[in-house]
């Protein structure tokens, strides 16, 4: 069944995700965001990332590596600005690898 009207809006949310990264405070500046995308150090859904502009939607798994530690984290809903780091975190969840 296809949903249509504001529903299918709403499945349809994406962001940037330079952006995410920042708002998450993954990355300080989009700058530094593009910088980790370009050194081939974040996948989205298993599949390394190769654009600044790709974007984003609820239920992304996204696998990257923060200050020489691997996280990852699936995505529970878009900010729309940058918060602070707690607030952030409200925003996915983060899994851990076993040993």
């Amino acid at each position: 069944m296809v949903e249509t009207g504001a529903g299918a809006n709403a499945a349809k949310e994406t962001l940037r995700l330079d952006r995410l990264l920042v708002y998450l405070r993954f990355a300080r500046t989009r700058s530094a965001a593009r910088a980790m995308i370009e050194g081939r150090s974040l996948r989205r859904n298993r599949k390394h990332v190769t654009r600044a502009s790709e974007n984003i939607a609820i239920g992304d798994v996204l696998t990257l590596v923060v200050g020489g530690e691997v996280r990852i984290v699936e995505i529970q809903a878009l900010p729309t600005r940058r918060t602070s780091a707690a607030q952030a975190k409200a925003y996915y969840i983060e899994y851990t690898r076993g040993a």
